[in-house]
């Protein structure tokens, strides 16, 4: 999976130019629902969030710790709050509908992080639970 996932980065790091028109908040449930996307961002892996029913989410950095949460319209922008985010508040992103699939840019600002949906996941996420001591 990970050659299949550094494959698909490097032919987005030279996609033309997107669609200007920011997704509706119906549009992106409709094409997120029930999903789980891998995103990329400048060249390497950046994330896997799955899509769930009521606008919840759960996201993960490929690291194995997860964090649920939800999704809201804020004007052009979708916004995501997770339940035990340590820096709470809104994380807010413009999508649009890519060449290639959802193309995320955070606060709605092309000099900020962009994300590109690499592939979709075939298996679910893998989430090892909240940390464990001795």
């Amino acid at each position: 999976m990970n050659r299949l996932l550094a494959s698909a980065m490097a032919l987005l790091v030279a996609l033309p130019a997107f669609a200007e028109t920011p997704m509706t908040a119906e549009e992106f449930d409709r094409y997120s629902r029930g999903k789980t996307f891998f995103y990329g961002s400048m060249g390497q892996a950046y994330g896997v969030e799955q899509y769930l029913e009521g606008r919840r989410v759960r996201w993960s950095f490929l690291d194995g710790d997860c964090a649920d949460g939800h999704w809201y319209e804020k004007g052009p922008m979708i916004c995501f709050e997770y339940d035990a985010d340590p820096n709470p508040g809104p994380q807010c992103w413009t999508f649009f509908q890519g060449p290639s699939g959802l193309i995320a840019q955070f606060e709605g600002d092309p000099a900020q992080t962009t994300l590109y949906q690499v592939q979709n996941a075939h298996e679910p996420m893998v989430c090892l639970g909240p940390e464990v001591g001795v």
